[in-house]
């Protein structure tokens, strides 16, 4: 059986994500991609950890991640009884689950179905790093199985010749939106803000857009306005960090205010993802900040005078009124009836 992540570019590819192997995982350093290709290898499920804090994988990377975490971590208890090996494993859920605050509920959902897969492991007597293993593949094959659903639903919207803004880097549905739309004949142009201070438009999405064929540009972080004005941008897209039940889409910083100039401008704002029930209200999520030092500098070379300070908060919140539509993989709902995600097989946007 073909694997879903055939026909996408190099670092949508399972082992380029991130790899449980022979007691180690190995995960490609998106700090640096594509200007230098370099892995980072973790030998204990709490550097897995680190690597996620420190920002080696991002997007939807951080899952996969996890999920391998596991894997290396039931490898480090594999000698001990099974009641330690339990309580080994619960530890590390616990410090992968929280490497990142605002992502730590969906993370958790993460490492709770490997603690699932290890349990099933003890009870029928094999190799529990190899079922995590298995479950992690499982559960990216679930993931970007859905999310190539999700892109027929978002490139429904895409004209034949389309000019597409995005935000920061929206991971697999980047890869799956352009599959669809080559599939389909379109020709789109995309626009990738840069996304200080990790420019992961400018490196992470533009590449994916590059490799796969289509015509990217790379702007900066103050232009989106203008070129939506000026290129006639059809539609801006991006993915979420969370959705809210309440509405609200929590996405890397920058996006409400790609938001804002998209509702003034006319363009349609389609967020891809699904609904969070672990969030029911945007109250409940915790925005997390980062070293302020990141912004006074651009890829390691200090552009602001000693003494000078930052500020670096990592995502924001854009309300449900500056969304047009959550593209689900069931179809597109308004952000103001999330509540019906799973109650129908197919909707359109009611707003």
């Amino acid at each position: 059986m073909e694997r879903p992540d055939h026909d996408l570019a190099f670092m949508l590819q399972y082992e380029n994500v991130a790899w449980y192997e022979d007691g180690a995982v190995r995960i490609l350093d998106r700090r640096c991609y594509p200007r230098t290709v370099s892995f980072v290898t973790c030998t204990r499920y709490g550097e897995v950890a680190k690597a996620i804090t420190d920002m080696v994988t991002q997007s939807a990377g951080p899952y996969p991640a996890a999920a391998m975490g596991m894997a290396l971590a039931a490898y480090e208890c594999r000698d001990k009884r099974e009641a330690e090996q339990r309580a080994f494993l619960k530890t590390a859920a616990d410090c992968i689950s929280n490497a990142r605050p605002t992502t730590a509920k969906r993370m958790a959902r993460v490492c709770e179905t490997m603690l699932e897969a290890a349990e099933a492991a003890w009870k029928a007597g094999e190799p529990v790093d190899a079922a995590i293993k298995r479950r992690a593949v499982e559960a990216n094959d679930s993931r970007y199985n859905k999310i190539a659903r999700i892109a027929t639903h978002l490139v429904d919207k895409f004209p034949d010749d389309g000019t597409i803004l995005t935000q920061c880097f929206a991971e697999t549905i980047v890869g799956m939106m352009l599959r669809e739309a080559k599939a389909r004949g379109k020709r789109l142009r995309i626009f990738c803000p840069e996304t200080r201070p990790y420019f992961q438009g400018a490196r992470l999405t533009a590449t994916v857009c590059y490799e796969m064929g289509f015509d990217v540009t790379v702007i900066t972080d103050n232009m989106p306005a203008f070129v939506m004005q000026r290129e006639h941008v059809d539609v801006f897209t991006s993915a979420a960090d969370a959705i809210t039940m309440d509405g609200h889409v929590i996405n890397k910083v920058g996006t409400f205010q790609i938001a804002i100039a998209a509702k003034h401008l006319g363009v349609p704002y389609y967020v891809t993802g699904v609904p969070d029930t672990v969030h029911p209200s945007v109250n409940d999520v915790k925005i997390e900040f980062r070293d302020p030092a990141f912004v006074l500098e651009a890829m390691g070379v200090k552009t602001a005078r000693d003494g000078v300070k930052g500020y670096y908060p990592a995502f924001d919140v854009t309300p449900p009124e500056l969304v047009t539509g959550v593209v689900t993989d069931r179809g597109i709902l308004s952000p103001y009836r999330l509540a019906d995600y799973g109650t129908r097989d197919a909707y359109e946007v009611v707003v």
